[in-house]
């Protein structure tokens, strides 16, 4: 039986990132994004829902969104969905919420855009960061890839942080030719 685990997103962060380490060292944030959706009822009225996601990345990655991300940017994230479970400290039930797992992000915009309005974005205005493969994908200048995905069994926005494990970030200074992302 095939099995497909793949989520492609746009949308505008809705916090700046904050970048927190595993107890191996290992960089982690979570970003907020809003990802909108238009569309007409059948009495041709136009509206727009606004969908709330979690996005967790690992490594460089985290990183990088710690350092160039701030609200409002708008982004390009792939990834892939993992359900989190967890047990709620006041009730004693067990809790769970599918989140994304970012395998790859791409600015969107230009380098100073922090208006969210503009979607798009120039050769120069984009950076693709990435896990697992070959090369980057996309515009912009260059990418990064680890050689290692840590692990996470983390508990959702009320069990303050991470309580995974986390492996090895896999970064080295030579896999990036310089730290600026496009």
């Amino acid at each position: 039986m095939a099995n497909l685990n793949k989520v492609m997103l746009i949308g505008n962060l809705t916090r700046d990132p904050e970048v927190r380490y595993t107890p191996k060292g290992t960089a982690v944030t979570d970003i907020g994004l809003a990802v909108n959706r238009q569309y007409s009822t059948d009495e041709g009225e136009r509206r727009e829902e606004t969908t709330f996601v979690d996005v967790t990345l690992w490594g460089r990655q985290a990183e990088i969104a710690g350092q160039y991300m701030k609200k409002g940017r708008p982004i390009y994230v792939e990834g892939r969905l993992q359900m989190d479970t967890w047990e709620d400290k006041q009730s004693g039930q067990k809790r769970s919420r599918l989140k994304i797992v970012g395998d790859s992000f791409q600015f969107l915009g230009g380098r100073g855009d922090d208006s969210g309005d503009s979607g798009g974005g120039g050769g120069g205005g984009r950076g693709d960061y990435s896990r697992g493969g070959g090369g980057s994908s996309g515009g912009g200048g260059g990418g990064y890839r680890s050689r290692e995905e840590p692990s996470y069994s983390g508990g959702g926005s009320d069990s303050g942080g991470s309580s995974g494990g986390g492996g090895g970030g896999g970064y080295s200074q030579e896999e990036e030719e310089d730290d600026i992302p496009f």
